[in-house]
């Protein structure tokens, strides 16, 4: 009985280390990071980039840790640059949303000042 239960751990260790390995990210992986940004930490200015897939229909939305949307631009652009002069210190989160309302992608980035 203690053989089998040993093998069954073993077993069981083996299929969740298989699910934590991570795998290099390829273009026709979906799960990807579609947008790019930088510097993280930022101070005055936060670049967004699209690494593929662009549709100008795209709406980049930034909210604060509270939930509060801050920042928003319609028709993203392949390359943007947001001045954060009007933004306090913190925690701040993007989303990608395409036309239909739904979220292609979500992060986060810091401001200090």
């Amino acid at each position: 009985m203690k053989y089998l239960l040993t093998i069954l751990l073993f077993i069981i260790g083996l299929n969740f280390t298989s699910f934590a390995q991570n795998k290099p990210a390829s273009a026709g992986d979906p799960t990807a990071k579609l947008i790019k940004f930088y510097p993280n930490p930022s101070t005055t200015v936060v670049n967004f980039e699209l690494q593929r897939g662009y549709d100008k229909s795209y709406t980049l939305q930034v909210s604060n840790f509270m939930g509060k949307k801050v920042f928003e631009q319609t028709k993203f652009a392949q390359k943007t640059t947001i001045n954060l002069s009007n933004f306090y210190r913190g925690l701040y989160f993007y989303q990608l949303v395409d036309r239909s309302g739904r979220i292609i992608e979500t992060g986060r980035f810091q401001v200090v000042k």
